[in-house]
């Protein structure tokens, strides 16, 4: 592969990547200079200087009006902007985050409210801001052009260099304001003066440059994975299961561990814990997947993954131990971890999964739910400008709290703030060092018993944070994550014969099919009491796997038929007739670089892998051969990629399953 001849030019730069860690990419988070984190200016709305508005402040993404009173003259991704870049002869500077990525947060404080970098940027680029969570298109398109630029890695805040033609030519993730700040990393003002440079020198070699990087993008997200003269087989979920083995942490749980790499981040990976759920579903004998399975949810009920004091799980670990979280929450991890508890509980009736569900669920509807019954979308990793404050404690502080000798005596052994700190080296995430069923049995306690003594501990924890400065809440409504939490309450409330958990499931679905739809489409968004861009194939194949788990949880066929309605507004926008399967965006969305599918199971689920379930299940309950037909069809589409690797699609191993029933 050709590297694009800019990444000569500016190679004196050595440049570091730093960003937020992705399950896409292979950045790693960085501990960084945390002194230079505490003396910079906050992002919060109150704190602003407000001398500076730019175009964002017309936006309704609460991560974009974040950046709405930045020095940097912003724009949003719309069609002004890119001809503004055309018109001007500008390069785009196209920098994508998120409200809960705490290395976005950390590059605004140090480089986009600074007035010196400012003025660089507005004087020679077009500068657009994109918030990822609602142009999940255009992040996989400059995502993958990083990987191309930069051999492989990836993360948040991505910060991309275009040709005024949109064409990616450089980009990198995180980087300090200045040289120096931090360590020997290069600073982004010497960079933005040197793209500056060469721009203004060698124009066409640029332009060169993000015509090469773009073939190579559009060549990679258009790769067709179908083959028609496959036949389905049976055996690609038993080859999945082998291949999860190299990457499987035997003694701790999750995937992604490597020799290697022992310490890497962990991420909960629900689509492979589902996977294993369906497998153990059809063979309770097959000893392999039930390990697998147990191993994983046993530890992140452990560790500091998981929420003790509050419910629900954070991101992803920073160890491979599940114990220091990376602090933010996502509505789309809670709603998949807690079909998967559910689920596995009702396979394994281990009361400490029921808790877990429980605690996740009761979370959700505290904090990230509207009041109008959707779902928001994260809670900050940070709170004052510090990741993880809202959530660690000092040992004299718990000590203060709890004050009863033989309570604190049990809460710091249970917890482990007898030991060392295992944050930062003075604070403490509380957690487990055992099984919660363990430690109680060790007591000689009933599992109820053993919760009755903890739980006025933790709640005496709980109040006092509750009173701590919050972590910032993005309170968008996206379509597709909340498809992914009406499953979890739904699948939930089914499981435990919950009432007040089928209802948010009903109240949640009902809100998206009436504020998130608009002549009969999906919208992707919906904020400030507006729905807006176009639904991408996620958003569909999310609320329609939700809609019916909500028929399951109800017996409600009137729920199968919004599905159904769905599910033909889905065929008639995204499937693609050549080669079977469906794109992540619509047949009449705004033309970016590649026109994508994307059948890999990651963080989220695969739109693709979510239908074919969809689709054989809607077969099942409806009575209709046609929706079968589609199954078999988008299940070929992506069967070259099953048969090398199956274990980059396992929902969709489950989907193969499920027609293999309904032969």
């Amino acid at each position: 592969m050709q590297i694009p001849q800019l990444q000569f030019l500016l190679v004196c730069l050595t440049l570091a990547i730093a960003g937020c860690t992705s399950p896409e990419g292979n950045a790693t988070a960085q501990d960084g200079n945390k002194q230079a984190d505490e003396k910079s200016t906050s992002s919060k709305p109150d704190d602003k200087n407000k001398k500076h508005t730019n175009a964002l402040v017309n936006e309704t993404s609460p991560y974009l009006l974040l950046h709405a009173h930045n020095p940097v003259n912003w724009y949003g991704w719309n069609e002004e902007s890119l001809k503004k870049a055309k018109d001007e002869s500008k390069v785009i500077f196209l920098s994508i985050g998120y409200s809960s990525c705490h290395w976005c947060h950390v590059m605004e404080r140090e480089s986009f409210l600074d007035e010196e970098i400012a003025k660089i940027l507005n004087d020679n680029f077009i500068c657009i801001k994109v918030d990822r969570e609602e142009r999940p298109d255009v992040d996989a398109i400059y995502m993958n052009a990083l990987n191309v630029i930069s051999q492989g890695r990836g993360g948040w805040p991505l910060s991309m260099f275009l040709t005024p033609e949109g064409k990616p030519f450089f980009g990198m993730t995180y980087m300090p304001a200045r040289d120096g700040d931090r360590g020997n990393t290069p600073g982004f003002l010497t960079l933005i003066k040197r793209v500056t440079e060469v721009w203004k020198a060698d124009p066409a070699t640029i332009r060169k440059d993000g015509d090469t990087v773009s073939k190579i993008v559009k060549e990679r997200l258009e790769a067709s994975y179908a083959n028609n003269s496959v036949a389905i087989n049976a055996t690609w979920a038993t080859d999945a299961l082998t291949e999860m083995d190299s990457s499987f942490d035997k003694d701790h749980g999750g995937f992604g561990f490597s020799p290697s790499n022992p310490n890497r981040p962990k991420f909960p990976e629900p689509s492979n814990l589902e996977f294993l759920v369906d497998v153990v579903r059809r063979n309770p004998k097959q000893i392999d997947a039930k390990e697998k399975l147990t191993i994983s949810l046993d530890h992140m009920a452990m560790g500091g993954i998981r929420d003790h004091m509050g419910g629900g799980f954070h991101r992803y670990s920073v160890d491979r131990f599940w114990k220091i979280p990376h602090f933010e929450k996502m509505l789309y991890d809670n709603g998949q971890l807690a079909s998967v508890y559910a689920q596995a509980f009702e396979l394994i009736p281990r009361p400490e999964y029921k808790q877990v569900t429980i605690e996740m669920l009761d979370f959700v509807l505290e904090e990230l739910t509207s009041p109008e019954g959707g779902f928001y979308s994260a809670l900050d990793a940070e709170s004052e400008d510090e990741e993880g404050k809202y959530y660690r404690w000092s040992k004299q502080e718990i000590e203060d709290l709890i004050g009863n000798e033989p309570e604190y005596e049990l809460f710091k052994n249970v917890y482990q703030i007898d030991r060392e700190p295992n944050f930062e080296g003075k604070y403490y995430a509380p957690q487990f060092a055992k099984p919660i069923a363990e430690i109680a049995k060790e007591r000689k306690l009933t599992l109820a018993e053993m919760d009755s003594k903890l739980s006025p501990l933790r709640k005496k924890l709980f109040d006092v944070r509750s009173k701590r400065p919050r972590p910032l809440l993005d309170t968008k409504i996206l379509a597709s994550w909340n498809g992914l939490m009406i499953r979890g309450f739904a699948e939930a409330g089914r499981v435990f014969k919950e009432k007040k958990y089928v209802d948010a499931a009903a109240q949640a679905a009902n809100f998206v099919l009436e504020k998130l739809q608009k002549d009969g489409r999906l919208m992707r968004t919906y904020s400030s009491g507006e729905a807006k861009l176009n639904a991408y194939l996620d958003d569909y194949a999310f609320v329609i796997d939700g809609l019916i788990s909500l028929y399951k949880a109800t017996d409600d066929k009137a729920w199968l038929e919004k599905a159904a309605k769905l599910q033909a507004k889905q065929d008639e926008l995204f499937w693609d007739d050549k080669a079977g399967g469906y794109f992540f965006t619509s047949n009449d969305h705004e033309s970016l670089l590649a026109r994508a599918k994307n059948p890999i199971d990651g963080a989220r689920p695969s739109g693709i892998s979510v239908s074919a379930n969809n689709l054989v299940q809607l077969a099942k309950y409806l009575k209709k051969p046609e929706y079968k037909s589609k199954c078999e069809k988008t299940i070929l589409s992506i069967a070259i990629l099953l048969q090398r690797s199956p274990s980059s699609s396992p929902l969709m191993l489950k989907a193969v399953q499920a027609f293999l029933d309904e032969k």
